[in-house]
């Protein structure tokens, strides 16, 4: 009796606090399977439990999760190149976009209904693009992109801000990369992301931004110690500081979803690899170890 009543205990306790949530794992391209041939694979937060999603004769690169893990969006110069989405588990592989001109780096908005990403026309311009996640009815494709900035200068890497508000991006517009941010919705009747604002104002270049969960500081890469480094600022560009000190060039930092640490790309091995540190630039852990380009790290939520 006593044993029948613990276990009717333990029952009611995991009906109380529900499934738990699946741990947080790394999406990032390998080109492990040929030199010519990068993947897409996924791992546990510490570097095992490692699973290739895609595999396919083209190259597949830039991961981007859906806000509910359930998806993910990523690049491939498959059948003419574009933007495609599958399952988590890497199912169900569907084209997205079908545009004569490069698309990649797509990221999905907080809210799951857009994914932004970049458009390259065929005079090598790159413009960051907002798009519908879902397809038409009854289709297979994205719907209603728009330009959000229609500038002559190179305009990459998007990234939302948790709030969904705001999109940081790279832009060479002043001469060399800088990051701004813009706001995610068009002027009112306009098309275009409105208010782009500069936020690191520096003779380097600076790439690759990444929001804090909260919203209240950018990671992003910068040069201007004269290699790569990882930093990191507030929301509004300032108190810029410096996480990683290398000889090597370390890049595309990527927060996890708790804002405890920070994935990022490094060559400090030898060749491109996945690592990850704390959010104060401490612990930092090579997670691929591979002889193989490991790159483009992005958490799942």
């Amino acid at each position: 009796m006593k044993r029948t009543v613990i276990l009717l205990f333990v029952a009611a306790l995991l009906v109380a606090c529900g499934t738990p949530a699946p741990a947080a794992r790394i999406a990032f391209t390998s080109w492990r399977d040929g030199v010519a041939n990068s993947e897409i694979y996924v791992m546990n937060a510490d570097g095992y439990g490692l699973t290739r999603l895609t595999d396919d004769p083209a190259v597949d690169s830039s991961a981007a999760w859906s806000p509910d893990g359930k998806r993910i969006v990523f690049s491939s110069t498959r059948d003419g190149g574009g933007l495609f989405v599958m399952n988590a588990d890497g199912s169900g592989q569907t084209r997205l976009t079908d545009y004569p001109a490069g698309s990649g780096q797509p990221a999905w908005s907080p809210n799951g209904k857009r994914i932004a990403f970049v458009l390259t026309d065929g005079y090598g311009n790159s413009e960051i693009h907002v798009m519908n996640a879902a397809p038409l009815e009854g289709g297979t494709r994205g719907t209603n992109a728009v330009n959000l900035t229609d500038n002559p200068a190179a305009d990459y890497g998007p990234a939302w801000s948790p709030d969904g508000t705001r999109i940081a991006f790279m832009s060479d517009r002043d001469g060399n990369v800088e990051i701004y941010v813009m706001n995610a919705a068009p002027l009112e009747g306009g098309t275009r992301g409105s208010n782009a604002v500069n936020l690191t104002k520096n003779w380097a270049n600076d790439s690759r931004p990444a929001w804090s969960p909260n919203g209240q500081r950018i990671a992003f890469a910068s040069d201007r110690w004269g290699n790569s480094e990882i930093y990191v600022m507030n929301a509004d560009g300032s108190n810029a500081m410096n996480l990683t000190d290398n000889a090597a060039d370390d890049f595309q930092p990527a927060w996890s979803p708790d804002g405890t640490r920070i994935a990022f790309t490094s060559d400090r091995d030898g060749n491109w690899e996945i690592y990850v540190m704390n959010a104060d630039g401490s612990g930092q852990t090579n997670l691929t170890d591979n002889p193989a380009m490991d790159h483009a790290p992005a958490w799942s939520p």
